[in-house]
């Protein structure tokens, strides 16, 4: 396992969703390896389809660029029709995976429940979560943000908590559900806003984690909104969709945030 530094050092991670499944995916990556290879100040991660995983690890083998999942199944093994494990994950070679995307949320049933089964799991097998919140519109337009956020982050601090003796393994992204694909961006304030109240949450379970804990803003990330993103001083990187997808915005984002 890939342990952060006691630093919060930036992270960038690229979520490729149901793009770049085969070929494309390993073609992808090539560029991305030249694009990404002098970008030092910056932890770097991207998350192609399962079925391109192994083959893009493979081709980002040695260089600085790390590889995700986009979801995991909290059970080790088992009769899930479907579902892939953490240990089939690392044999894949992903040294982390994302937990509780919206989109997974939405779409396929994730549950606060789940999420913190899925942090647990993959914490147990050796693989660094990112484990994904945040609020739909109607929810933003209600006021009640900080109760979604605290409610989903107190799901899974538990599951963080038995990490105790090494704090900061799991990520939390913060990624408003109303600017995810949408080209609207939670402004710098109001990104700040729920990052600081994330933190302040991890602090009442214990500051070390406060401290060290790394979170990530997601939601319609590009080259054009990241610096001023990421010079706030509770964003610690970026979980970036559609700009994931070409390598030069890409390195783009990550040079903005190193």
């Amino acid at each position: 396992m890939v342990r952060p530094m006691a630093e919060r050092k930036p992270l960038i991670v690229g979520n490729w969703k149901m793009f770049h499944g085969g070929a494309s995916g390993c073609e992808l990556a090539v560029e991305l390896r030249r694009s990404l290879a002098d970008i030092d100040k910056v932890d770097l991660v991207v998350a192609p389809p399962f079925t391109a995983l192994a083959a893009v690890a493979h081709e980002l083998d040695g260089s600085r660029i790390q590889v995700a999942a986009q979801n995991t199944h909290f059970e080790a093994s088992g009769a899930y029709t479907g579902e892939v494990s953490c240990q089939m994950l690392l044999e894949s070679g992903c040294s982390w995976t994302l937990v509780g995307h919206s989109e997974r949320r939405q779409h396929f049933s994730d549950t606060d429940e789940s999420v913190g089964l899925k942090v647990k799991s993959a914490l147990a097998a050796g693989l660094l979560p990112i484990a994904c919140v945040g609020e739909t519109l109607e929810q933003r337009e209600a006021g009640t943000t900080l109760d979604v956020v605290h409610r989903q982050v107190d799901a899974i601090i538990d599951a963080i908590g038995e990490s105790s003796a090494e704090p900061g393994l799991t990520t939390i992204a913060y990624e408003p559900i109303w600017a995810i694909g949408t080209g609207k961006v939670a402004g710098p304030e109001q990104a700040q806003e729920v990052h600081a109240a994330i933190r302040a949450r991890l602090a009442r379970d214990s500051t070390q984690l406060s401290e060290i804990t790394r979170i990530l803003y997601g939601g319609s990330v590009k080259p054009g909104n990241s610096a001023s993103l990421m010079a706030c001083t509770d964003i610690d990187g970026a979980l970036v969709g559609g700009a994931s997808l070409n390598a030069e915005s890409f390195a783009n984002i990550a040079r903005s945030s190193g």
